[in-house]
């Protein structure tokens, strides 16, 4: 009973006994599991999971209990379970994940809100506990109106934007429906983030082409670096940039053309640094975001850990839900066409990697985070692996080489290559798929469904829903 209670708490802290002259040892866990994920404390057990047993359980929970009320404020949603096993009469104290953070332990003349990192509760630092008072708000950072006055700043880049997602320009009154500024014409901090010339400095994105596998030689050893500022989009088309002028393309020839094997998929670069940009922890100062590019692997670093809490290496990929720590500038972008709303990042990283001709198991992206940060490593598919060595299927030579004859422009066999890459034989799509990897409209998308159609390289798919297609495999 107890190793199935154990496997199932997400966090969990072990205790021999109760200390009720200095209850702080473990009431600091009760403040720390209720401003995180929740966590669970097993009273009577060691820290190896030695069953130990309580001398007087009853007791013991009444003084849990009062205690918690007495020194934990406000006051958290927990249960207290009596087990018995080996019988040894123990306590399992389960603390539930709070709406009204932060959650303070007070006692003493001490007043400390507590997080967990690793499997330590230790106090908040101040952006922590800035995040903390603002969900306890109901509040976000990017919908807090800013200092900075709408008429001071220019938006051609967002308009630039939505010009080309929508074919529409953008009217005046959009920019308060997308609560880019309030009422009064004062900016938010989403609509700071995303002026041409952003006021809020800390946003800024540096980028760093080492000369090998580490930093170890210093800048000395950067082979190129730029840092860039200003709107939310100048620095995602910056980054993407920089990475492209950065990144070598393997070829292999085939019968009629040839295979092109970029050393990282570009869709999994633009994907990576969007999760960056909008999902990062404005409140974190001094911090930026990195795209540090090596040999064998790119990383990009963003400040702030899981908005719920989580580590992301505990987690599945392919179902993390969509919890958005800027919910106002995640909207924008997928109003734009730079993210899909119901939250598919992780899962689009890893599923166009593995889409790659280049690819390998062992260079799956990785992910990775801790209370204040978060970085995604894509691994250089082509390092130390000639195109020689690359397996390409007798179908996807084909119909690569059907897509270079496509009499068509070079965009739009690029965006077909693009198609292909990501959605290969056995998925199904329509044009708001396309128009995802496209970043085109959703007419612009079913004109391309056409050229693909007239050439032979795609068939309508029955049973998913009207205007549905699919890859024929050769």
């Amino acid at each position: 009973m107890i190793d199935r209670l154990i496997a199932e708490a997400t966090e969990c802290d072990f205790k021999v006994a109760l200390e009720t002259k200095k209850p702080k040892s473990w009431l600091k866990s009760v403040s720390a599991f209720a401003n995180g994920i929740g966590g669970t404390l097993f009273f009577g057990i060691s820290d190896d999971k030695e069953i130990i047993g309580l001398d007087n359980a009853q007791a013991e929970a009444e003084a849990i209990s009062r205690l918690i009320k007495e020194r934990i404020t406000p006051f958290p949603n927990f249960i207290l379970t009596p087990e018995r096993e080996d019988d040894r009469d123990l306590l399992v104290l389960t603390v539930y994940s709070g709406r009204s953070t932060p959650y303070y332990y007070k006692s003493d003349g001490v007043t400390e809100a507590y997080i967990r990192i690793g499997n330590e509760s230790v106090i908040a630092p101040a952006y922590i506990l800035n995040q903390l008072v603002l969900k306890g708000m109901n509040h976000t950072y990017d919908e807090l109106t800013s200092e900075y006055s709408f008429k001071d700043y220019s938006f051609s880049k967002l308009r630039e934007r939505y010009k080309v997602w929508t074919k529409n320009s953008m009217e005046d009154k959009l920019f308060d429906s997308f609560e880019i500024r309030d009422m009064n014409g004062m900016l938010t901090n989403a609509g700071a983030l995303l002026a041409d010339n952003s006021p809020i400095r800390h946003s800024r994105l540096f980028c760093t082409r080492w000369n090998g596998l580490d930093k170890s030689g210093g800048q000395v050893d950067a082979l190129d670096s730029a840092e860039y500022s200003g709107s939310l989009i100048i620095l995602l088309e910056e980054g993407v940039s920089f990475v492209r002028k950065n990144m070598k393309t393997q070829w292999k020839k085939t019968a009629d053309s040839r295979i092109e094997m970029p050393e990282y998929c570009e869709r999994s670069v633009f994907e990576a640094l969007v999760n960056a940009l909008i999902h990062r922890d404005y409140l974190v100062l001094g911090s930026e975001v990195h795209i540090d590019i090596y040999d064998d692997r790119l990383t990009i670093y963003s400040p702030g850990g899981m908005a719920d809490g989580s580590l992301i290496q505990e987690r599945d990929i392919a179902n993390v839900s969509s919890t958005r720590r800027n919910p106002v500038l995640a909207d924008i972008f997928g109003r734009l066409g730079f993210m899909e709303r119901q939250g598919s990042g992780f899962k689009k990283i890893t599923e166009t990697y593995a889409a790659a001709h280049n690819y390998r198991p062992e260079l799956k992206p990785i992910f990775y985070s801790d209370a204040s940060s978060f970085q995604v490593t894509l691994y250089n598919l082509n390092y130390n692996f000639p195109a020689e060595k690359v397996a390409i299927a007798p179908e996807n030579v084909a119909i690569d080489v059907t897509i270079d004859s496509l009499i068509a422009s070079k965009t739009t066999i690029e965006k077909a290559k693009a198609i292909y890459e990501k959605f290969g034989t056995d998925s199904i799509f329509g044009r708001s798929d396309i128009a995802s990897v496209t970043n085109d409209s959703v007419t612009a998308a079913g004109n391309l469904i056409n050229k693909l159609k007239n050439a032979g390289l795609i068939e309508a798919v029955s049973g998913h829903g009207k205007g549905k297609y699919k890859f024929i495999k050769k």
